[in-house]
């Protein structure tokens, strides 16, 4: 018999389930009146943020959200989208931020899918909401964000829901008694990533996963309290890497950013004295290759976490000699954003800048509370030898895995085989056991931070009535880290031009996702039939 176990047993008083929820709960108390969000001319502090997340929530509450609820809501980077990472799971309530990027049709399955009850919405999306909620053919409550600090085109701000936000907002209690997760398994968060089946698949993130996250971040990143951060990352991208939450954890002041533009970057940075932000290489090397007239001479220190594809070592040169300290950082939607950084070792120091900016392009080594990380052979499951050379799967495991994927269980019994999450990203380890990716097995293109589904891609441009086989790729993009190039193969007798493929495609998918080049010829086979992709990339890469 274990002693240690006799009459020792978990009680209310010795042990309480984690959520990030308890962050904003504390600096409330502790810093009521430390800047919580500035955008624009708004500004709150953390009490009012607080008192307006929970008479949110109420309101919430009582247009029946509780407990297994889900609550969608497509933004922004406005403190509307901040608070919502509050306000939803105060009334048990699963928040789904839904990329701003999409196309109707696939805001329409998401929003059947995730069996939303209530729908948030910026009104310079409103054109595509309407038509999303068209296809989606049920009625639901909107709720209308309408930014003054938007910039309107032709179509967009249009008021479609049926209350504005604030107005939603006055019809909660402040005294409403929210309280917190009985059980820290149960859901916070549900996000759609895109998958090699071409539909989003909901990613499910649990109370605690998301307290655990955001404390690793804070030790990973050596984030100071009272830091200013800069909201460049898109939130609806697993929830904002984190950061609403350990935002809180830290009593930071948050800096929206709606629209990200090198010369708005730079006046935030300067204005507001920002000393972090993330963003993927193409916010970068915006930022590294912004007009001159659009820079300002940042007189401290900036650190930045960049991630969503692995970024140039010459893109990481230009920021050091910018003044930028840069930190790369990997993970996936399925894994509450990064499990690895380039964590800098001492020994470093006296390298070249170049010789620096080859080291930290390197995905790295396991982040705080991600337990573990390995690069096995994924039949096997035999790690590889840290040669730097052979290459194996990227295997994760920890508190910081998803639930798993909503609704599909073949999906997410697959994903986690042998007790291991299986990223699908090939990578090597090196003698020092930094890990790099080399391949993506699952064909995921990530362009400027987005991941898009080739399969999708490839399911839009094999319609077009001139193509008889189609392959899509990555191409290695100065600019976007990655874009689609298809490889098509046509139908006898018939012809169609690049521009042709690439017009047809507008008309059928999101713009971000549209093949930027197109080449045609007969597509490498096995014997089987099976296309060689492997061949294709390699192909892409020299075009």
């Amino acid at each position: 018999m274990n002693q240690f176990s006799t009459n020792l047993n978990k009680n209310k008083a010795n042990y309480v389930p984690l959520s990030p929820l308890s962050f904003i709960s504390r600096v409330k108390d502790i810093y009521p009146n430390y800047e919580s969000l500035i955008y624009g001319q708004r500004k709150y502090t953390w009490l009012q943020t607080y008192q307006r997340c929970v008479k949110f929530a109420s309101a919430l509450n009582k247009k029946g959200i509780s407990i297994g609820s889900t609550v969608s809501i497509i933004a922004a980077n406005t403190p509307e989208l901040f608070e919502a990472h509050y306000s939803v799971p105060m009334t048990g309530g699963v928040i789904n931020t839904i990329n701003t990027r999409l196309d109707a049709e696939t805001i329409a399955y998401i929003l059947d899918h995730s069996d939303a009850q209530i729908l948030i919405a910026d009104t310079q999306f409103s054109p595509t909401v309407k038509k999303a909620l068209d296809i989606y053919g049920k009625n639901i409550p909107v709720i209308d964000i309408h930014d003054d600090q938007a910039i309107f085109k032709d179509g967009e701000g249009e008021k479609i829901g049926d209350y504005d936000y604030e107005e939603f907002l006055s019809l909660g209690d402040e005294n409403y008694n929210w309280s917190l997760p009985e059980d820290e398994w149960q859901a916070i968060s549900l996000s759609y990533t895109s998958g090699t089946t071409g539909k989003p698949k909901g990613v499910v993130y649990h109370h605690r996963g998301s307290y655990l996250m955001s404390t690793g971040s804070v030790t990973a990143w050596n984030m100071p309290n009272k830091l200013t951060f800069l909201y460049t990352v898109p939130m609806f991208h697993c929830n904002g890497w984190g950061y609403p939450w350990t935002a809180a954890l830290i009593h930071a002041k948050v800096v929206c950013c709606r629209y990200i533009v090198a010369k708005d970057i730079y006046n935030l940075i300067d204005k507001h004295k920002v000393t972090h932000f993330g963003g993927a290489p193409i916010v970068l090397s915006l930022i590294a290759n912004a007009d001159e007239k659009d820079k300002r001479n940042i007189q401290h220190k900036v650190f930045v976490l960049t991630a969503g594809a692995p970024p140039t070592s010459a893109i990481l040169e230009k920021m050091d000699n910018l003044g930028f300290e840069v930190m790369h950082v990997y993970g996936l939607t399925e894994t509450y954003g990064h499990i690895l950084q380039c964590a800098w070792n001492e020994e470093w120091n006296d390298l070249t800048k170049g010789e620096k900016a080859d080291i930290n392009s390197r995905q790295g080594v396991r982040y705080p509370n991600t337990e573990e990380v390995c690069v096995a052979d994924p039949d096997t499951y035999s790690p590889v030898p840290m040669d730097g050379e052979t290459m194996g799967e990227i295997l994760i495991r920890g508190n910081v895995v998803m639930k798993g994927y909503y609704k599909n269980k073949d999906a997410t019994e697959s994903s986690m085989k042998n007790g291991w999450f299986h990223s699908g990203d090939l990578a090597v380890v090196y003698p020092d056991g930094y890990i790099q990716i080399k391949d993506r097995s699952k064909d995921i293109i990530i362009s400027g931070g987005e991941n898009i589904s080739s399969v999708e891609v490839e399911n839009v441009v094999a319609k077009h009535p001139a193509v008889s086989l189609v392959a899509v790729v990555a191409k290695p993009d100065e600019k976007w880290g990655e874009t689609p190039c298809a490889f098509v193969e046509l139908a006898p007798g018939k012809t169609v031009t690049e521009d042709e493929i690439i017009n047809f495609c507008k008309d059928n998918m999101a713009g971000f996702k549209r093949p930027k080049h197109v080449i045609f010829g007969e597509l490498p086979k096995t014997s089987t039939g099976k296309i060689q992709k492997f061949e294709l990339r390699n192909k892409a890469k020299e075009i």
